[in-house]
């Protein structure tokens, strides 16, 4: 069945639904969706630039007692292989990140219950001592219900207790698939769907922004992919908490579960139907690290107008056994061979500084995974 009358509703700004986003799926006409989300992109950035972040991933612990089947990172409370980064060995990673030019730290970890609610706001307030300009996009909704756990404080006062003390805005990390059959059966333990949608308006409401994000290969249905971008619509709708989208492959070596191994054209697709649905999201990342350098610079043609961080470090994915090293200069070889500028943003996606020319940059680095 064609997809055409529903590509030309949604290019003349009609709100797709559920069903909808179904039919897509089903598709397997990838190029005309990729089409469609292009031209949807552009009416949102019609200036051919792509940006990138520099920032870094710091993963500060990962004693986690969620459990969750898909995570090869984590370690239980208890185990001799868990760690806690000390303070300083923290500050040295934010240092690193500044010498090389970047702004953005993402600070996530396991759901650590010996660590008590001031352990978080004391670190904050001395990283921000330290570091006064440095960006704190960190600690996932299911993070913040853990602070929330062991302080017996309200969400809202948890979260504003964080901005208070430097926290910048929340990562959406977390989300995978936003509705309980899935979630039961991945990460039981995990909060639940309304409580991440919660924990992100909330973060809105506070002073603070988020991200949404999306995780495909779990086994999930058609109909729950559909339910998910519903419900990020919806959310964005009531709160406008979302600056941009992400969505990524589940990488499911090392992991205690196997799910569907999503070729580079199943994550285009996603790409190109989230952009189609989600009307009210104005940013959309690339997801190299999980689907390669390659495959992300098809992205931007398929609905994304940014390439993501150059995530200096990242020890979550590469748990999985996933591992890409992109280092700047191949960041910005990667954007001009799409057809675009490249361009740095910071967390807000104000632009830093656009590169016009081939000039190598000498903020050249190769992540340390």
């Amino acid at each position: 069945m064609s997809i055409d009358g529903i590509l030309e509703r949604a290019l003349n700004g009609e709100r797709l639904t559920m069903d909808d986003a179904v039919r897509l799926y089903e598709s397997d006409e990838i190029e005309k969706m990729g089409a469609a989300a292009d031209e949807i992109k552009k009416r949102w950035h019609p200036e051919p630039v792509a940006t990138f972040n520099i920032g870094r991933n710091v993963n500060y612990t990962n004693v986690c007692d969620t459990f969750c089947r898909f995570c090869a990172f984590y370690r239980r409370p208890g185990s001799e292989e868990g760690y806690l980064l000390s303070d300083d060995q923290i500050l040295q990673k934010i240092k690193e990140l500044q010498d090389v030019g970047g702004d953005e730290i993402l600070m996530q970890g396991g759901t650590n219950p010996n660590l008590p609610f001031e352990y978080y706001t004391n670190l904050l307030k001395k990283i921000k001592s330290h570091f006064p300009d440095v960006t704190m996009h960190s600690f996932t909704p299911a993070e913040v219900y853990k602070m929330m756990e062991v302080s017996g404080l309200s969400l809202k006062e948890v979260l504003t207790a964080l901005h208070e003390a430097g926290l910048d805005s929340l990562p959406g990390g977390g989300a995978e698939i936003l509705t309980e059959k899935t979630r039961k059966r991945i990460s039981r333990l995990k909060c639940t769907a309304d409580q991440w949608i919660d924990c992100m308006k909330m973060a809105k409401e506070v002073g603070m922004h988020g991200t949404a994000t999306m995780v495909i290969g779990f086994g999930e249905s058609n109909e729950e992919r559909a339910e998910h971008l519903w419900r990020i619509r919806e959310a964005q709708d009531e709160s406008n908490c979302f600056l941009a989208f992400i969505s990524w492959t589940f990488q499911q070596d090392y992991t205690s579960m196997k799910g569907e191994r999503i070729t580079p054209e199943g994550y285009l697709r996603n790409v190109a139907i989230s952009r189609l649905f989600l009307d009210n999201i104005p940013n959309f990342q690339s997801s190299w690290v999980t689907a390669g350098p390659e495959t992300g610079k098809r992205s931007l043609s398929y609905g994304c107008n940014d390439f993501g961080s150059t995530m200096m470090e990242e020890n979550v994915v590469s748990s999985a056994g996933t591992t890409h090293k992109v280092n700047i200069n191949r960041i910005l070889r990667l954007i001009r061979e799409a057809g675009y500028t490249p361009a740095q943003r910071n967390t807000k996606y104000h632009t830093l500084r656009v590169f016009e020319g081939e000039e190598n940059s000498e903020k050249d680095f190769v992540m340390q995974n």
